[in-house]
């Protein structure tokens, strides 16, 4: 039998086949091989045999261990080389420093409000509260959970911040051993140090440190300071619910505080306590009928710490807002040591603080025009100003940048805690006007657009408005749009700071301005990444510069010297002076404002809406110019119930009063 891999078979396997009709001494090689059946082996055959020799099942099983011993190895150096920490210095946190622009200190925070209780002292239906929330197989995992871990991992190389299932033990490594930075780093750490924890100490020991050093807002870390924070006893008074919401603001302390969420943030907080309770009946902690006779227990007001009287704490809690949604978290920015630099002028500042005082506090309206005894009087605070039911807020912004150049937030945060700039409940009346004709405006676009022969999609209206309104900076979450008569009249809630963006995005010609008043914020060698405050289009130019125009489109008067240029410093509110008054009914008016030509003044036109909303209960002044964007609101509410209340005539007219005084100030006027 030949031998098949002798060098003369290997020659004939090589001599090429002579062509069709070819000679006699044409050399002819065999046939190829057919297989059992009788058919010709598929094309390809060959290579896969190979890969076949290549892949044996000894290599890929050989492989398969590599795969899973190269990690166990890996992992078991680091939990040899990592070994649990001592305590962090947190609890013995810096304060954070707010600077205006100019580098001058704005506001300084206090101390961290921390009291570490032992196990004992925390009822154990509130424990099964926090495990329901968090990790409902604290008593049984071992300080991990492969799944969530995972997760996190994955987030955390990808830049996803926070999310991903930590357990309880995890999240108690974090706070009390490590930092809060979001670094692939620090989670395999966290995950190393987790297990050795979790094999030293005893599962009341891990739930006593996790509930001492977790943050719940208000300045409160641990669960007595919270529990003193938001319902003013001591943790073992606490009851079943409100362990269950103290555990459900974990998850989002400053969008889940109750006194000042949206209305929004609300919803999701009390859907996030019926979640921890229904987690309580699943495990066997609570009973099923006893759950379904709870209700949600409102937390009382916060009191705000030290260092924030004034206007300062109004300051911290806009920033705070802006810092959370740029990645950084509650607690980082609890555990201190953060310099952050404000956008605000403050001599722009003092200007909107001084022309809120003049007219809330000081002289009213009403006095001068002859109302002391009439239907202002009776709602009269002491000292002939306004009446204490009467609050405002204020923001200013320059469209250029985005920047806040000035911010009122309330007449004392220690007193009033509610941001009157940044809050949406009071109706946008006038104001609104502005993004409804916006949206019609689109329409019209969108609609001369050629659309390759089929009719232009109708939308209804309320949802174009929305949307047209999200684009220029209306918060996603508002609700009302399909109310009737609601963007007609501005039934919807709109905040100072939303509008502001609003005009000054106008005010740019479209160009989407987002408000900004973090300028930087630095710890250590840390700088966060914030958001553009300027970028992207919201409108159609055309869009934009039509709004504007038809705002301060009214006739230009002339004067004793000439025609009025539409330039600052404004004229007077409501038909004082020069200027084209508010309609007598009461009604909300537009206009240019206008100054003599030949001022030193450098032109700077603007465009005034005005006037009070639908109920009553709000009054308006919007302005703005290329330099920039202001708006007051001025609100009704009652002192001592916070409910909303409507004004007075008087009361309402103080909003256009104050843009007035300040836009003068401002502007150079």
């Amino acid at each position: 039998m030949r031998n098949r891999w002798h060098p003369t078979a290997r020659l004939a396997r090589h001599r090429k086949r002579p062509e069709a009709g070819g000679g006699p001494d044409a050399v002819r090689t065999a046939p190829p091989a057919r297989t059992a059946d009788g058919t010709a082996p598929a094309r390809g055959a060959g290579t896969r045999g190979r890969l076949r020799r290549l892949l044996t099942w000894r290599k890929l099983l050989a492989a398969g261990l590599a795969l899973l011993l190269l990690p166990t190895a890996a992992f078991a150096v680091l939990y040899v080389s990592i070994d649990v920490p001592e305590a962090n210095e947190q609890a013995r946190a810096e304060s954070n420093v707010y600077l205006y622009s100019d580098g001058t200190v704005a506001a300084r925070t206090g101390e961290i409000n921390r009291e570490t209780v032992p196990i004992g002292r925390v009822p154990e239906g509130v424990r099964h509260a926090f495990i329901a929330a968090e990790n409902k197989s604290f008593y049984e995992d071992a300080g991990l959970d492969p799944v969530g871990l995972a997760r996190g991992v994955v987030n955390t190389a990808l830049g996803k911040g926070t999310q991903g299932g930590s357990t309880i033990t995890q999240q108690y490594v974090k706070n009390y051993y490590l930092s809060q930075e979001q670094t692939l780093s620090r989670k395999v750490r966290e995950m190393v140090i987790s297990l050795k924890v979790d094999r030293r100490k005893s599962k009341d020991d891990i739930l006593a440190g996790y509930l001492n050093s977790s943050y719940f807002g208000r300045v409160a870390y641990g669960v007595q300071a919270a529990a003193r924070a938001y319902y003013d006893r001591n943790v073992e008074e606490l009851t079943v619910p409100q362990g269950a919401y103290l555990a459900a603001l974990l998850q989002a302390p400053s969008r889940y505080d109750w006194a000042t969420a949206s209305p929004a943030g609300r919803r999701h907080v009390e859907a996030r306590w019926g979640y921890v309770l229904d987690n309580m009946v699943d495990k066997g902690w609570l009973d099923g009928k006893e759950r379904k006779g709870m209700r949600f227990p409102e937390p009382t007001a916060p009191e705000p710490g030290p260092g924030l009287s004034g206007q300062s704490g109004y300051f911290v809690d806009a920033a705070r807002q802006e810092l959370l949604e740029s990645g950084v978290s509650d607690q980082e920015l609890a555990a201190g040591g953060w310099t952050i630099t404000l956008t605000l002028d403050r001599e722009r500042q003092q200007a909107l603080e001084r022309a809120v005082a003049r007219r809330l506090d000081g002289e009213s309206d009403g006095e001068r025009d002859g109302e002391r005894d009439g239907e202002n009087g009776p709602n009269k605070g002491s000292g002939g100003g306004a009446s204490r039911d009467v609050q405002a807020g204020a923001v200013s912004v320059a469209p250029e940048t985005g920047h806040v150049v000035a911010l009122y937030g309330g007449r004392d945060y220690t007193r009033h805690y509610l941001n009157n700039a940044t809050r949406a409940d009071y109706q946008a009346g006038p104001a609104f006007h502005a993004i409804s004709l916006a949206a019609s405006l689109e329409r019209k676009t969108r609609q001369a657009e050629p659309r390759a022969g089929r009719a232009a999609e109708r939308v209804p209206e309320h949802e174009l408005v929305r949307d047209t309104a999200v684009d220029l900076g209306v918060h996603p979450d508002t609700e009302g749009y399909d109310a009737e008569r609601a963007t007609e009249l501005g039934l919807l809630g709109v905040s100072p700071m939303e509008l502001a963006g609003v005009y000054a995005t106008l005010g740019r010609h479209g160009d989407k301005v987002t408000p900004s008043l973090v300028e930087s914020a630095v710890r250590g060698g840390e700088r966060v990444e914030l958001r553009d405050a300027v970028g992207g289009r919201a409108v159609a130019r055309e869009t934009a510069d039509s709004i504007t125009n038809g705002i301060g489109g009214m006739p230009v008067p002339s004067g004793p010297d000439g025609p009025y240029e539409p330039y600052g410093p404004f004229e007077a509110p409501y038909g004082e002076g020069t200027g084209k008054g508010r309609p007598a009914d009461g009604g909300s008016s537009t206009r240019r404002a206008m100054a003599p030509a030949g001022t030193a003044v450098p032109p700077t036109p603007a465009a005034l809406v005005s006037g009070p909303s639908d109920d009553d209960k709000a009054a308006w002044s919007v302005g703005y110019s290329p330099e920039l964007a202001t708006v007051v609101g001025v609100f009704g509410e009652e002192h001592r119930s916070r409910e909303q209340a409507a004004l007075t005539k008087a009361q309402a007219r103080m909003a256009v009063g104050i843009w007035d005084e300040y836009s003068r100030a401002a502007l150079g006027g």
